[in-house]
């Protein structure tokens, strides 16, 4: 029963950190770097943008 749980737990862990950003569906490093660090998957010019024109 616990198996079924940690690899639950780890399919949802590798889909978080698949460097996708949420914004622009583009695939980059920063993503999985941002998500650590705000807890938002966005990608350094989304972030920039989103930062600067907060709607």
């Amino acid at each position: 029963m616990t198996d079924n749980l940690d690899e639950k737990n780890d399919k949802e862990i590798m889909r978080e950190l698949n460097n996708i950003c949420d914004e622009c569906k583009k695939e980059d490093e920063s993503v999985s770097q941002n998500l650590i660090l705000t807890s938002y998957k966005l990608c350094s010019s989304c972030r920039v943008s989103k930062t600067i024109f907060p709607i």
